[in-house]
C-alpha cells in the first residue's frame, strides 16, 4: 500500500478574526493538508460550552477518518469533553490545541464579573490535549499565573503538578503572518509629504485603552505639534465614548476616521503612517502593530503584554513618558524598508514553516 502524507483535522467553533486567518495561513502553507470543520465567529460564550459535543457529532460523520494524523483545535474548543463524546477514531488522534488567549487574562471591566468556568474550560482543554503551541511567552506566562491563582481558590482539591503538566508540553509559537499585500504595495509611494501621520489601528474597545491615546494626542495639539491622524481598527455598537471627543476635537488633523472595508484599503491607510502607537492593556499577541511596522510605520509600544518579546526596547515606552516619546518618535520618521523587514521577517509564514511542521508532526505519513 503507498504511503500519503498525513493530514491534519482543524476544528475551530470560532471561525473568524485571528483564529481565521491562521488556520487560512496554516492551509496555505501546507496546501491539501488541512481539512476544516468550523462554525462562524459569534457568541463565544456558547461556542466554549457546547462545541465539544457539538463537535463530536460532526466528527461521526466524517468519511475516510484514517487519512488524519491528528485534530487542530483553539481554546474556543472544549477538548476534555471533545474527547469524552468522540468516536473512537477521533479520541485516539493526538490533539494539538493553539492558545490565541486563554480566560485568565482575557479583559473584563469589572475583576468580580469574570467567570472562571472559562477559565477552567482552557485548564481542561490544556490538560486533555497532547500538545500545546501559545501565541506568546506572554500568553503561556499568563496562564501559568492564572492556574495557580485558580488552585488557591480550590481548597482540597490541588493538581500539584498542573504547571509542570502543561511545560511539558508547551510551545511558543508566534502566529505566521503573510506579508504579500503589504510588500507588494511597498512598490507604490508611502506618503504625499506634509505632517507625519499617526496611525491607530486596534479594535474600538476599552482594553485598547483608546483614551490614554487620545489624551496624548489632545496634549500633542495643545502643544502646536504638526501632525496628521489614521484611525482604523473594528467598531461596535457599544463604543467608548472618547472615540466622538477625539473625531470633534482633532477633526482639523484627521485623514480618515473608520474602519477600512478591504485588506488593499487598510494597507493603503498603513502605508500613509509614519508611527504606529498602541496603548493596549491586553494583548496576547499584536498581529495588527506587525502589519503597520511591515508597511513601514515606526512602533511605539507599552512596556508590557507581549510587546518586550516582539520589539526592542528603543520602540517601547512607560506610561507617564508617552507624550513626550510621540514627539521624539515622529522626529524620527518612518521606518525604513530594511528596517521593516528586519523587524517582521521572524513572523512570517515562510520563517516559521518547520516550527508548524514539527508541532503538527506533518513530517509523518500514514499508509
Amino acid at each position: 500500500m503507498m504511503s500519503k502524507p498525513a493530514k491534519i483535522l482543524a476544528l475551530e467553533p470560532y471561525y473568524g478574526g485571528s483564529h481565521k486567518s491562521f488556520l487560512d495561513g496554516l492551509a496555505a502553507l501546507f496546501p491539501d493538508t488541512i481539512d476544516l470543520i468550523t462554525l462562524p465567529a459569534r457568541k463565544w460564550k456558547w461556542r466554549m460550552r457546547l462545541s465539544g459535543p457539538w463537535l463530536a457529532a460532526e466528527l461521526a460523520k466524517v468519511a475516510e477518518p484514517e487519512q488524519y494524523s491528528c485534530l487542530l483545535c483553539s481554546t474556543f474548543v472544549d477538548v476534555a469533553s471533545l474527547k469524552g463524546l468522540a468516536p473512537g477514531w477521533a479520541a485516539r488522534l493526538p490533539v494539538c490545541t493553539y492558545f490565541h488567549e486563554n480566560q485568565f487574562a482575557y479583559p473584563v471591566q469589572v475583576e468580580n464579573e469574570r467567570d472562571f468556568h472559562f477559565a477552567l474550560t482552557n485548564v481542561t482543554t490544556a490538560l486533555a490535549s497532547d500538545r500545546l503551541a501559545f501565541n506568546s511567552q506572554y500568553n503561556l506566562d499568563s496562564f501559568l499565573t492564572g492556574c495557580r491563582q485558580l488552585l488557591k481558590k480550590s481548597y482540597d482539591m490541588q493538581l500539584a503538578d498542573l504547571e509542570q503538566i502543561v511545560r511539558a508540553k508547551a510551545l511558543v509559537i508566534n502566529p505566521g503572518q503573510d506579508f504579500s499585500q503589504i510588500d507588494l504595495q511597498d512598490q507604490q509611494p508611502a506618503g504625499e509629504g506634509g505632517p507625519p501621520v499617526i496611525v491607530w489601528n486596534h479594535r474600538w474597545e476599552h482594553d485598547k485603552n483608546p483614551e490614554q491615546f487620545f489624551q496624548a494626542l489632545f496634549e500633542l495639539d495643545r502643544q502646536g505639534v504638526d501632525f496628521r491622524l489614521i484611525v482604523l481598527g473594528e467598531s461596535f455598537r457599544a463604543q467608548p465614548q472618547i472615540f466622538v471627543e477625539a473625531q470633534k476635537r482633532l477633526a482639523a488633523r484627521i485623514i480618515r476616521f473608520g474602519y477600512a472595508e478591504s485588506r488593499e484599503e487598510y494597507v493603503r491607510c498603513l502605508r500613509q503612517g509614519d508611527l504606529v502607537i498602541s496603548t493596549a492593556g491586553h494583548e496576547f499577541f499584536g498581529i495588527s502593530v506587525i502589519e503597520a511596522v511591515r508597511a513601514g510605520c515606526r512602533p511605539l509600544l507599552p512596556r508590557r503584554l507581549s510587546y518586550p518579546e516582539l520589539f526592542p526596547g528603543q520602540y517601547l515606552y512607560k506610561d507617564d513618558e508617552l507624550a513626550d516619546r510621540i514627539i521624539e518618535s515622529l522626529a524620527r520618521g518612518r521606518l525604513s524598508k530594511t528596517e521593516a523587514i528586519e523587524l517582521t521577517d521572524e513572523y512570517s509564514w515562510q520563517a516559521l514553516t518547520n516550527a508548524y511542521r514539527d508541532w503538527l508532526g506533518l513530517d509523518r505519513v500514514v499508509c
